[in-house]
């Protein structure tokens, strides 16, 4: 059983389906992953999700990956890629699979330099967020070419286009 916990920060819409959203993209990418299995174990995997702003996800980025810059979202995994099969029941009967954590200003804007809904592209970084709780990367081009294919499977699913086709059509 898949649990995903929500926080929502100003300046996110506190009104809107955030949760139910996290919930659908979680589990199109986990369901779409090397690691399906793991949804249907007898304890629950929880994943938690914070909207936050620009300055939050800096300030993180900064301290975690050097990088003093904002981006669009930010993944902690807590636990190893190479344990996730061996995951067995826990004490409180959960697994915390990590957390992600997305800025508002930039998301907003790179929606609207694309040119689609807020939610279809923060849908798009929930299920990217969740491929690196996973253990996937993109640091080379083998690995961003599994991790994007992990990505546009899981999208259809939901019934959103490839959003790397552009890019593709570019190479």
């Amino acid at each position: 059983m898949l649990q995903t916990e929500m926080i929502v920060c100003p300046p996110w819409d506190e009104k809107a389906e955030w949760t139910d959203l996290a919930a659908r993209a979680a589990k199109a990418a986990i369901t779409a992953s090397s690691h399906a299995a793991i949804i249907s174990r007898n304890f629950a995997i929880e994943i938690s999700v914070k909207l936050s702003d620009n300055d939050e996800v800096q300030t993180l980025n900064k301290a975690y990956r050097g990088k003093d810059k904002p981006t669009n979202v930010l993944s902690f995994p807590q636990i190893q890629p190479d344990l996730l099969e061996t995951l067995a029941n826990t004490d409180d009967g959960e697994a915390l699979l990590g957390d992600i954590i997305l800025a508002f200003e930039t998301c907003r804007d790179e929606a609207l330099a694309k040119d689609i809904p807020l939610s279809r592209h923060v849908t798009h970084l929930i299920v990217h967020g969740t491929l690196h709780l996973l253990g996937y990367d993109h640091e080379n081009e083998a690995d961003a070419g599994v991790m994007e294919n992990i990505e546009i499977n899981a999208l259809a699913t939901l019934a959103i286009a490839n959003p790397y086709a552009e890019q593709a059509q570019n190479r």
